[in-house]
């Protein structure tokens, strides 16, 4: 089949496994409902130039952002729990983003986009599921390694049904 309707195909049927995964055999693990982490992931090892590199992007950047979205929080909440909490998180947070440009002088973390889905993604399970920040960094990193093996997964098979 042409390469449009088979990355539409692959994408999803893939797109419809990784939800059930997440709200069905999942839903009792610690990635319970982090769905869209894990689709923010998937999208990230596209944007990111697919292959091996892009899921290792996706899932090295992306979790190297969580971690760095966590000690922001740890940050805010500790050291800065004095201010006012609009203010702290703040400062926090920018604090956060200067790291993350900071280390992509790293190679492996050259992606900023891809470190900065991660820092945002870690605000899920704090907001959404009440995780302290500490907690929620292992569920992150869980659904981002679910959704880097998706987009990878999606990528092959949408070129076992291209048609050559």
């Amino acid at each position: 089949m042409p390469a449009y309707f088979a990355l539409a195909t692959s994408v999803g049927l893939l797109a419809a496994l990784d939800t059930w995964l997440f709200f069905g055999p999942l839903a009792t693990t610690f990635v319970a409902g982090l769905v869209w982490i894990s689709f923010i992931a998937w999208g990230c090892h596209f944007h990111s130039g697919g292959g091996t590199k892009g899921m290792t992007t996706a899932i090295v950047c992306m979790s190297f952002g969580a971690l760095v979205g966590m000690v922001s929080v740890m940050f805010a909440n500790n050291v800065l729990g004095g201010l006012d909490t609009a203010l702290g998180l703040g400062i926090a947070v920018g604090l956060g983003a200067a790291v993350i440009c900071l280390a992509s002088k790293i190679p492996l973390l050259a992606t900023i986009p891809a470190s900065v889905y991660g820092f945002a993604s870690i605000a899920g399970p704090m907001v959404l599921r009440g995780d302290a920040p500490e907690a929620a960094i292992l569920p992150t990193v869980g659904a981002i390694v679910i959704g880097g093996v998706f987009g990878i997964v999606s990528e092959y098979l949408a070129n076992a049904l291209t048609k050559k």
